[in-house]
């Protein structure tokens, strides 16, 4: 088992290039506050960069998508004039066609890992250090898409990769961890009723017990709303936590909120990181429906973590 230090150790391990930008410091009272790059999915990853440096964040958790189109990932087509938006939350009412995905895979199998070492120099120019990449594994996912996945987290000079994915994802991507020596550290939402979710504080513990390279990416929203105890489950599990997303939900798996309107314990769960001294780093990630831009919501998000470790 790796100890706590080496398991923090290589939770925030990243490629340092030479000649980058003087660091962004974000960290508040000895809590490193982070931003999942998924908070500017309206901008592109220059955008997104350009938005970290003006609120003054200097940990990132860099979503796929914005590494992806960076990198060139092919575009679907665009929606037919009478299709309908909407379909599943979040969704856009496109579905991947077979053709689509195929070439999808293609890319990634054959896309040059300097387009990704080019996004990392991006971060490291700026003065932000990537502590993580989200690549969410599908299930139609190839070992050899999978395996690539892995390569292309290397290139970005990362040891974690943090995935929404399923249960039965985590026990087939254990090997990939383990033989890459890449932390997995799994998303949770707050769907009970799938036992394919990662919700319930069993569905992680199953996961961590197929490697030692299998981790915990802990939603606090999410994992409240389901109707657990985010500081209880980082009490006994903080060694295998590799980093946390910060939002604001209601109870009884409501909807997300602006911070301080909704039931999360966001500032219990900072205090906590502040008082046991926690190498864990504390990314926001706006999803609530703000009445401003990404950055400025984000800005307020950050407000309210110095306020709360105040």
């Amino acid at each position: 088992m790796l100890n706590r230090r080496q398991f923090s150790s290589a939770a925030v391990a990243a490629t340092v290039a030479a000649g980058h930008a003087a660091k962004i410091d974000s960290k508040i009272n000895g809590v490193k506050i982070g931003v999942q790059s998924y908070s500017f999915r309206t901008m592109t990853l220059d955008e997104a960069i350009k938005a970290m440096t003006q609120v003054g964040i200097g940990e990132c958790e860099l979503f796929a998508s914005h590494a992806e189109r960076d990198a060139g990932i092919p575009q679907p087509p665009p929606l037919p004039a009478d299709a309908k938006a909407g379909g599943k939350k979040g969704g856009g009412g496109f579905r991947m066609s077979p053709e689509f995905r195929a070439e999808i895979k293609k890319w990634r199998m054959t896309v040059p890992l300097e387009k990704f070492k080019d996004v990392r120099k991006k971060f490291t120019d700026a003065g932000i250090n990537l502590h993580a990449y989200n690549l969410s594994f599908r299930q139609d996912f190839s070992d050899e898409e999978i395996d690539r996945g892995f390569e292309m987290a290397k290139a970005l000079g990362v040891k974690v990769i943090t995935a929404s994915s399923t249960v039965s994802m985590a026990k087939r991507l254990a090997p990939f961890a383990t033989r890459h020596k890449i932390i997995v550290s799994m998303h949770g939402h707050s769907n009970l009723k799938d036992p394919e979710e990662f919700a319930k504080p069993e569905s992680f513990a199953a996961a961590m017990a197929e490697s030692k390279f299998m981790g915990v990416n802990l939603d606090i929203g999410h994992f409240f709303a389901a109707g657990f105890d985010p500081m209880a489950y980082i009490k006994e599990n903080h060694a295998r936590i590799t980093n946390l997303h910060l939002k604001d939900r209601k109870k009884d798996d409501g909807p997300n909120t602006i911070w301080g309107e909704g039931d999360t314990p966001i500032k219990a769960v900072l205090q906590l990181l502040k008082k046991e001294k926690y190498p864990i780093p504390a990314d926001i990630e706006y999803e609530y429906r703000g009445a401003s831009d990404p950055a400025t919501e984000v800005k307020k998000c950050l407000d309210f973590c110095r306020s709360a470790l105040a």
